[in-house]
Parts: C-alpha cells; structure tokens; sequence
C-alpha cells in the first residue's frame, strides 16, 4: 500500500501547494475587491486590507509555484497572525478554542504554509520548471 500512495507523493504536494494558494488567494479578492460580497469584509480596517494584499499577491505566487518556499514562510506567519489578531483577541477576551473563535482555517493553513516552506512547490510548479529550489 505504500509503494502505491507514494509514488503520487509529488504530485500531492504540487495540489497541496496549488489549493493551498487558491483558498488564500480567494480570501484576498473578497477582501480587496469584494468579490463575493461577504458581510464580515464589508467595511475592514487597514490591517485587514493589508493582510488581503499580501493573501492576493502570494497565495497568486503560491498558485503557481513561483518563490514556493519564502512564500509560503511569509504566508505561514500572516496565518498565525490572523489567528491571534483575528481570532483569539476578536471579543476583546482572549478565546483560544478554534472551534469557538473561527480560527481553524487559519490554523490549518498556517502550518499547511509551514509544510510547503520546508517542502518546497513539487513537481508542477515554475520553480521546478526553471531549475529552482525555492
């Protein structure tokens, strides 16, 4: 059974790595654009507003592959900021339950992020294309 699973192993992380950047991408558009309205984006202050330019140029990199790694590093701290910033400290009173503050996505993609910055793009990325480690 492991030899099946991991030969698709590559393969898996390039998609890890390309849903990853699509999921943050989303959320940069529908904060910077509103596009799809979303209530809570309506009226977001500027730390919002600067944490969906940086969710829409690099999850746009993490697409494609491009600077995987210190993308994905940058990507992995932004994640963990929005966690605490957005989440644990949202009421006021600290609440560190994901399942109570809303911060699971951003968990989950924090260490995603951290994942894919040791991992790299995989095979199907412009770093692999151009010969690049990063």
């Amino acid at each position: 059974m492991d030899q099946i699973f991991s030969k698709w192993q590559p393969q898996a992380l390039s998609l890890f790595r390309f849903i990853s950047g699509l999921l943050l991408f989303q959320f940069g558009v529908a904060k910077i654009f509103k596009f799809p309205v979303v209530p809570y984006f309506a009226n977001i202050p500027p730390l919002i507003q600067t944490a969906g330019w940086i969710e829409l140029i690099l999850g746009g990199l993490l697409v494609i592959g491009l600077f995987t790694r210190i993308v994905a590093f940058i990507l992995s701290g932004e994640m963990a900021f929005a966690y605490f910033i957005g989440h644990v400290f949202k009421t006021g009173s600290p609440v560190l339950h994901p399942i109570i503050n809303g911060g699971s996505l951003a968990i989950a993609l924090c260490f995603g992020c951290l994942y894919l910055a040791t991992a790299g793009g995989g095979p199907i990325s412009v770093d692999a294309m151009m010969g690049r480690k990063s």
